[in-house]
């Protein structure tokens, strides 16, 4: 009776630590995610021009680093609006590009929604059904080298099908990123900080509406 007690206890005490970290995580996100609409309509109001695609890399996985090395302590606070800021700044640029269009508007407007739906989706799923997606860990991982490679490949052999391939794949990664984080959350396998979390669903979505919106650019009549 006492050892089923304890368990009860343990159960109690991780929904209630898991729930605390789901409640952090969202609260983060949302304020990274305006702070970096902040960043890229700043940048679109400066008229910065496309960032350099290795500067990108070393400023995007440098900040990362970061944030992975202080996510424990106040610091990965700073290093998280930092890294999100600084990516919401890049954006301006692919945005202005795509305002350009006679659709652009529409077509930022579509992503963003599309974005939106699945985000919340994907999101209602993990935490109604209580499924644990952690299988997806493998697949991840495979998907992350597979897309990098693609995506280096149609960038130096520019490659029309290959970057709508690749487009199409991290729609579908992103998603799966989405789902295996916060179940990871909500049965505290994998991830209690809610900081590095955070840092995941923001890339997922970054990625998600990226990938989106460059599909819609390639089906629209533009």
């Amino acid at each position: 009776m006492a050892y089923h007690d304890t368990q009860v206890t343990h159960r109690q005490v991780g929904a209630v630590s898991a729930n605390k970290v789901l409640r952090n995580t969202y609260a983060l996100l949302a304020m990274t995610l305006l702070f970096s609409a902040v960043t890229a309509g700043a940048a679109m109001a400066m008229g910065i021009e496309r960032m350099n695609i290795l500067v990108f890399f070393i400023g995007a996985y440098g900040l990362m680093f970061l944030v992975h090395k202080t996510a424990n302590s106040a610091a990965g606070l700073l290093a998280t609006f930092a890294f999100t800021g600084f990516m919401g700044f890049t954006l301006g640029p692919i945005l202005n590009a795509y305002l350009a269009l006679p659709s652009g508007p529409t077509l930022i407007m579509n992503a963003l929604a599309m974005t939106g739906a699945t985000f919340i989706g994907l999101s209602a799923v993990a935490l109604v059904t209580k499924k644990d997606f952690s299988f997806l860990g493998n697949f991840l991982l495979a998907g992350a080298i597979v897309l990098v490679l693609a995506m280096v490949a149609a960038l130096v052999f520019n490659i029309p099908t290959l970057s709508l391939a690749v487009s199409a794949g991290f729609v579908l990664f992103s998603s799966a990123a989405i789902l295996y984080q916060t179940s990871e959350i909500v049965h505290r396998a994998g991830e209690t900080n809610y900081i590095l979390a955070t840092i995941t669903l923001y890339v997922s979505i970054y990625n998600l509406f990226i990938s989106l919106l460059s599909l819609l650019g390639i089906m629209s009549s533009d």
